[in-house]
């Protein structure tokens, strides 16, 4: 059997035939001509290609080619080709964004240089934002005239090839618009495993020149006055974050990140209906971890539940609400309107839940620690005191001795779920929170 080898036909371009929409004079058209020379150089797959591109007038550039391409959010191009390089790391991915993405996302762009992510940056650097009227960005020279700095610029340009060199970057070059080379620096760019970034210095015609009297000539002078060097400002052999990562990990490729622990009904509970429950206390008291275990215990026995947390961003100080809902059917919607049981532990949380209580009527039932024994409100009131425990009682088991002791009167499961819940729970835990929720039976007797 003879078998016909595949030719495949050079390509003369990677440009579909649509103009590019630039102004007269703008250095857009001429990376993009150069970036497909670069292309026809390497004779890529063209479904192989990935051109990524944000907010800007760089950021029209993807359209014009014959390739496969993501257009998102200013300043997130670096972030999007990162997605995309560890998802497929066979692509080639090349991410055409301006000087304004760069200082928008100027985070994103150190943190692909020091991983290393095999993508090629090319930056349209014309020292403005062009597509909103010509702002100064963080590369804007000092002493330059733009809408935002009419006496001049006072601050000093980023060095961005200096900054994602020293973050890691395994090639970086510095050139112009104007290079007849570039197209050969962007192609072994392209060819780089690793982190690429071009910063290539063009015009904007519509702005910077006019406001600056600027020209090919001025640029050249600017990267001298600056003392910003040209050319390949850095090479070097390290390994890429994507494949680098698939080697680190390449025994847990295809396992969950967590092992599963089904949690497998053994109770029956004598709850027909909805049932909202609302443990209101202060923060660093373990307020979740012991609604945690409830909503277990819930699903152990049958139930559905959804548990919604409360808490500053302090964490360990002020209220810490959490909101605990239990169905023997299928919850589809989260919100409480009005607990059917509300446990009040502490002033954080009853300042917290206080817009409760004029709604709760004398179905439903409130329980509270000794010093909220006289709120006013319809609702059953039980009180929990604390102070008859048999064991010791801390900040870190009141919680859950009160929610053991609710819990118990309500009669929504069975008391040995909650047990099992916690068995369920941390090992170092168990026995403390055993004991605990024993304690809050008896309090409840």
């Amino acid at each position: 059997m003879t078998v016909t080898p595949i030719t495949i036909t050079p390509r003369e371009t990677y440009r579909n035939e649509s103009p590019y929409p630039f102004c007269p004079g703008c250095g857009h058209g001429l990376i993009l001509d150069h970036l497909n020379r670069a292309l026809v150089k390497l004779q890529l797959d063209p479904r192989q290609v990935v051109i990524v591109s944000d907010i800007g007038c760089a950021g029209l550039s993807d359209q014009y080619f014959t390739t496969s391409a993501f257009h998102g959010l200013h300043g997130r191009s670096t972030t999007y080709a990162t997605g995309i390089k560890l998802a497929r790391p066979d692509l080639k991915v090349i991410v055409i964004m301006g000087d304004g993405g760069t200082g928008i996302g100027g985070t994103h762009l150190v943190s692909a240089a020091r991983r290393n992510v095999g993508i090629t940056v090319l930056v349209f650097n014309n020292f403005n934002f062009g597509m909103t009227g010509g702002q100064h960005s963080t590369t804007t020279p000092t002493g330059a005239i733009t809408p935002t700095t009419r006496a001049g610029n006072l601050e000093r340009p980023l060095d961005i090839c200096a900054t994602v060199a020293a973050n890691g970057a395994s090639f970086v070059y510095r050139g112009t618009s104007f290079d007849k080379d570039l197209p050969d620096h962007i192609a072994e760019a392209i060819q780089n495993e690793g982190f690429s970034l071009l910063d290539i210095w063009e015009l904007c015609t519509a702005y910077y020149v006019p406001n600056n009297q600027f020209s090919r000539k001025a640029l050249m002078n600017t990267l001298d006055l600056l003392r910003f060097p040209t050319g390949v400002l850095q090479r070097r052999e390290i390994p890429e974050y994507a494949v680098a990562y698939r080697r680190a990990y390449a025994d847990e490729l295809g396992q969950p990140t967590l092992s599963p622990r089904p949690v497998v009904p053994r109770f029956a509970a004598a709850l027909d209906r909805r049932f909202n429950l609302v443990v209101a206390g202060s923060a660093g008291g373990r307020v979740r971890s012991a609604v945690r275990l409830a909503g277990v215990a819930g699903v152990l026995s049958g139930l559905r539940a959804a548990q919604r947390d409360d808490y500053p961003i302090t964490v360990k100080s002020g209220h810490s609400v959490s909101e605990l809902i239990l169905d023997p059917d299928e919850i589809l919607y989260t919100g409480i309107g009005r607990p059917d049981g509300l446990l009040i532990l502490s002033q954080d949380g009853y300042q917290k839940v206080a817009g409760y209580l004029p709604l709760m009527t004398a179905d439903d039932r409130l329980f509270v620690l000794p010093p909220f024994a006289d709120v006013e409100t319809q609702a059953r009131v039980t009180v929990i005191d604390p102070a008859r425990s048999p064991i010791r009682v801390t900040r870190s088991n009141v919680v859950l001795m009160a929610l053991a002791a609710t819990l118990k009167q309500l009669d929504l499961f069975p008391p040995q779920a909650l047990e099992e819940a916690a068995r369920l729970g941390r090992a170092q835990y168990v026995d403390e929170n055993l004991s605990t929720i024993a304690a809050g039976f008896a309090l409840a007797d």
